[in-house]
């Protein structure tokens, strides 16, 4: 995302849908429910280097939060001491969505609309995890969508346009026993061709399986199976905060084309408060050619370093 003036932002919104019960309890209770809402959300600040991280998590109940009332899909209460909600909605041909934080200091207001038509992650939305029949999630994405509205910071409010990527992933199995996290990799061409590879790890950080998508400039998709691309690490970055080691650069090779990507900035690690030892990397990147030359933007997030919560899916 771009201000008016050249100054570079990047943004992550996501709210997850946790079951905790297969059915609601049977209590003369407003607060029972089955399941959970957690709301993620992020600020990079590519100028300053400095990035925000917000969250929340409610009971699904009429008071704290829920999902799909018409064209308001998701939304919850605020963090203590906010008086605005955090609320993603339909607008008729994509997403609209509103998050504050008045402790933080940070919020934005965007609104976003397709360029590209949304695909399917793997044969009819059919994303397998693992070699099990029930190893898979329901994955569609938009990969290109033409964004605007205004973020703030501190006293500041920017007015910025630029472009976002949606992923809707839902399932119900976690990670499997042997896996411990994955490396999720969004990217969106100069050449508007955008490409998503999803790397699961076992215990020994070794990549046990793998899937891909090539999105091309007309918007049909190519299915990548694991020997149709490769990534390896180049570089490394270690938190301050968690002692988590992450991988902070790459050179990828996707159908014979081969690319570099690396971090816009090394601290764009998500560390929350109400869920203990939670803590995951996902941040902006950019892309170049063997040669050097800048080809693209991005996004890619990293689960299951270091000695923080397992993730599901």
């Amino acid at each position: 995302m771009k201000e008016e003036n050249g100054r570079k932002f990047a943004y992550q919104f996501t709210f997850f849908k946790v079951g905790i019960l297969p059915t609601t309890p049977k209590l003369a209770s407003d607060w029972a429910t089955s399941t959970l809402i957690m709301g993620h959300a992020a600020i990079s600040d590519l100028d300053t280097e400095k990035h925000y991280f917000s969250e929340v998590l409610y009971r699904v109940v009429p008071m704290l939060g829920g999902f799909g009332a018409d064209s308001l899909i998701a939304w919850s209460r605020g963090p203590t001491g906010t008086k605005d909600k955090w609320t993603l909605s339909w607008n008729g041909e994509a997403f609209d969505f509103v998050m504050g934080d008045l402790w933080q200091k940070i919020g934005f207001v965007l609104s976003t609309r397709p360029t590209k038509p949304l695909i399917f992650q793997g044969p009819n939305g059919y994303s397998r995890k693992g070699p099990g029949e029930s190893a898979a999630s329901q994955y569609y994405s938009f990969t290109r969508l033409a964004t605007s509205g205004a973020i703030s910071i501190g006293s500041d409010t920017f007015e910025v346009t630029g472009e976002s990527w949606m992923d809707k992933e839902f399932g119900s199995n976690q990670l499997g026993q042997y896996q411990i996290g994955w490396d999720w990799f969004s990217l969106q061409l100069d050449d508007q061709r955008e490409v998503m590879l999803y790397m699961l790890r076992d215990q020994d950080g070794q990549t046990n399986h793998a899937s891909g998508t090539v999105v091309k400039k007309d918007g049909t998709t190519q299915y990548l199976n694991k020997d149709a691309f490769s990534v390896t690490a180049t570089d490394q970055w270690t938190s301050d905060n968690t002692s988590a080691t992450y991988p902070s650069k790459w050179t990828l090779e996707v159908n014979g084309e081969q690319w570099v990507v690396e971090p816009e900035m090394a601290d764009q690690e998500n560390r929350a408060r109400k869920v203990p030892r939670l803590f995951y990397w996902e941040g902006a990147v950019k892309i170049s050619d063997k040669n050097g030359k800048p080809i693209g933007k991005g996004y890619v997030e990293l689960t299951g370093y270091g000695n923080g919560t397992k993730p599901g899916i």
